[in-house]
């Protein structure tokens, strides 16, 4: 179920999204608010889980990162909440989503810059899942204004020193 966020709330996120590492007083006089009221929005947001503050890199720009795009038809519409459960929750997948058009869901992945490992996601990883009748597989090779999170499985690539 979706949640409406009141004006105050609204504007929040959109100072966030254009600065998320601004400190609670910025926040503040942007707003118009005092800082204790910043704060307290942001918390009650991350609480509820509906705003994420979170580090992004651009894929085209660091080294030894490949963005694929995978387009999946499943055998069954029966579970397909299940199914996107499962398969957002493998390792390198950025975010998955159930689409009208060809495909019932659509995965995008967040992957070493090595062909191998997008063949281990759809060999090993996809085959876990079960239940889909054949994929499509898109390799971006450029794009602008991208911007992803590291998915689980990208982090090791970045281990804390």
């Amino acid at each position: 179920m979706k949640v409406p966020l009141d004006q105050l709330d609204k504007r929040l996120v959109a100072v966030l999204a254009e600065n998320g590492q601004a400190s609670a007083g910025d926040l503040a006089a942007k707003l118009g608010v005092s800082g204790p009221t910043v704060r307290s929005r942001l918390k009650n947001l991350l609480r509820a889980s509906l705003v994420k503050v979170a580090g992004l890199v651009d894929p085209f720009r660091v080294k030894g990162i490949c963005v694929a795009l995978v387009g999946l038809s499943l055998t069954s519409h029966k579970l397909l909440d299940e199914k996107l459960e499962q398969i957002a929750g493998l390792p390198n997948v950025n975010w998955a989503a159930v689409v009208t058009g060809r495909y019932d869901i659509l995965v995008e992945l967040v992957l070493p810059d090595d062909v191998g490992e997008l063949y281990s996601f759809l060999d090993r990883d996809l085959s876990q899942v079960g239940g889909i009748g054949s994929s499509e597989t898109f390799v971006v090779m450029k794009a602008r204004r991208k911007w992803v999170p590291l998915p689980r499985g990208a982090r090791v690539w970045f281990p804390e020193s």
